[in-house]
This record gives C-alpha cells, structure tokens and sequence, in this order.
C-alpha cells in the first residue's frame, strides 16, 4: 500500500484572523490570558482561535494516560510535555498541542504530539510543526486516529507509528472512547501484555 503526502482533515471551521504580525499574536494571546479553554495557533500571520471542548479534554486525557501506561509497562523512557506552546518568530509558526511526548531523551521539540481536533480552521498545523521538526503528530478526529511521520519532504500519513515499534494501535484506538478511562487503562494493559 502507497501512502502519500498528507494534510489532516479540515472540519468545522473555528474563528481565523489573517494578516497578523507575531507582534499582534503575542498582543492578542496576552489579551485572552483570562479567558480559559481556548487555544491559539498560528501560523505565516494567519490565527486559529480554537475553543477547547470537554469531548476534546476528555479524549486527549486518555490517550495520555494510554500511551504513558503503554510506555510504563514496555520499559521505555519518556519525557511528557503536556502541551506547551511550541514555536516562535524565527519559525513563523506557533502550535499548542493538546499533549506531547519525548522518547528516550528530552528534546527542544516533542518527538510526538497529540492533536485532538473537534473544530478547525484555516491553519495548516502540519507545517508549524514540521518547522520545530516533530516526528510524529496523531491526529484524533470524529472517533478516528490518523499519524503523520515526517520524511525529508514534509509529513506522510501512516499506518502506525514508527516511533513504537509494534505499538497495539487498533487495541489503543478502541480504548481512546472507551465507557470508562480507568477500565480503558486496565484493559489496554491486559490486551497488550
């Protein structure tokens, strides 16, 4: 099976603001520091203003804790970031990944990050993050998990993580909406053991 070069879905659009300078992105982030649950994103002076669900806390929790059981229990290290701001001027581009991961040793940039995306505009998250050089981004969208390596030209779409080695995705897909997220947790661990 060919995979080719790919950008994540665009659903829902969520608020967009063009032809801002960094110097206005860090005036509007300032402006907004009181106001809870929004998440900025930007990228060559075009912002994405994203309002942040409780389905979309709830699902980038559990993939959390998924992964950090995962790796617990293979005995492999990792450095978990939550999600920070990542990016700057110099880049053009500045992402808020709902959560992110290095592996085996801690980096400037995440090896991997979770994106959940309920709601998006127009901004081309890939490309922010290629400029920091993240390996892998996971995408969860409408129940589904989509991963996108980075190859010396751009992101690719892939079948499973090359950062894992043998990581049970389907077995983590199922447990990402399971009825109860400690249960999820136990479960997941018991399946892949």
């Amino acid at each position: 099976m060919t995979t080719q070069l790919l950008h994540p879905p665009q659903p829902r659009p969520a608020k967009v603001i063009h032809n801002l300078t960094w110097e206005q992105l860090e005036e509007i982030d300032r402006s907004l520091e009181d106001f809870p649950g929004l998440k900025l994103i930007y990228l060559d002076g075009t912002l994405e203003i994203m309002p942040i669900s409780e389905e979309h806390e709830e699902a980038k929790a559990t993939m959390r804790i998924l992964l950090e059981a995962y790796l617990r229990a293979n005995g492999i290290r990792f450095y978990s970031r939550g999600g920070p701001t990542l990016g700057n001027k110099d880049q053009g581009a500045r992402n808020e990944p709902d959560e992110c991961f290095n592996i085996a040793t801690r980096k400037q940039y995440p090896d991997l990050v979770f994106e959940v995306t309920v709601t998006s505009g127009g901004v081309d998250r890939l490309e922010g993050y290629r400029r920091m050089g993240v390996v892998e981004v996971w995408f969860w969208e409408d129940g589904a998990l989509s991963i996108y390596h980075l190859r010396a030209d751009g992101y690719q779409k892939i079948a499973n993580t090359e950062l894992l080695e043998s990581f049970p995705l389907k077995l983590f897909n199922r447990y990402i909406t399971y009825h109860d997220q400690y249960d999820a947790v136990t479960e997941f661990l018991a399946a892949t053991q």
